[in-house]
């Protein structure tokens, strides 16, 4: 699994020079799924200090199984995308500034141009607010199922992204570079849309566009 643990470490750090995390903020895992083991960035390490080694495997119910350190807190939120959406080989949940932005405003980032339509077949999502019971309980496991409730008729595959309300973004891949590729697109595409909505407020992109650009995406190597 050392290989895993190497390809983690990387994306993680992958995170930090393109600047969608700061300080200990934002992880990024990966799964295997003929193992049912994830491995992810650990709790509260610096990245400029963390090393392949630190990476912490867990199985599918968040148990520890290798790893001197503490898992990310924001375990259980992977643990709930990889359960429900089989297709997921990665993710990163990072604090990029536009992207948060929206999320925090707690509204979807509208599709208003090619660029967004070539990733994501649609609007990004942002999860509903939680009740006071919800962040008071146990408030990771809460947003994770917030998370698959959202998608319940959304396709995860086709819209590998997902602003939860308040916090921030997460996206996901087949992979975990995939999952990183996908945030730093999601937080270009977030600058656009500010700027777009500042520009024309009551823009939308032509469907016929949307269609053409993430039909043909697919059906080409992606960048």
């Amino acid at each position: 699994m050392f290989e895993l643990k190497e390809e983690v470490f990387k994306a993680n750090l992958e995170l930090v020079e393109r600047k969608l995390v700061l300080f200990t903020f934002g992880s990024a895992s990966a799964i295997d799924r003929t193992k049912g083991i994830i491995v992810i960035k650990p709790t509260g390490i610096v990245y400029e200090k963390m090393r392949p080694g630190d990476m912490v495997m867990v199985d599918l119910n968040g148990q520890i199984i290798d790893g001197k350190l503490k898992p990310s807190r924001d375990v259980t939120i992977h643990l709930a995308i990889y359960r429900n959406f089989p297709e997921v080989g990665g993710i990163a949940h990072t604090r990029s500034i536009a992207a948060t932005s929206w999320a925090q405003a707690g509204k979807g980032i509208p599709v208003l141009g090619t660029t967004h339509a070539d990733f994501f077949n649609g609007e990004i999502p942002c999860t509903r607010k939680l009740t006071e019971a919800e962040v008071t309980g146990n408030y990771e496991e809460e947003i994770g199922k917030t998370i698959v409730e959202r998608f319940e008729e959304l396709n995860p595959m086709e819209l590998p992204a997902v602003l939860v309300y308040s916090r921030g973004p997460i996206s996901w891949g087949v992979s975990v570079a995939e999952a990183v590729r996908n945030a730093t697109v999601l937080e270009e595409i977030a600058k656009m849309a500010i700027k777009t909505t500042t520009i024309n407020p009551t823009f939308s992109i032509q469907k016929e566009l949307l269609t053409k650009h993430f039909n043909r995406s697919r059906n080409k190597e992606r960048l």
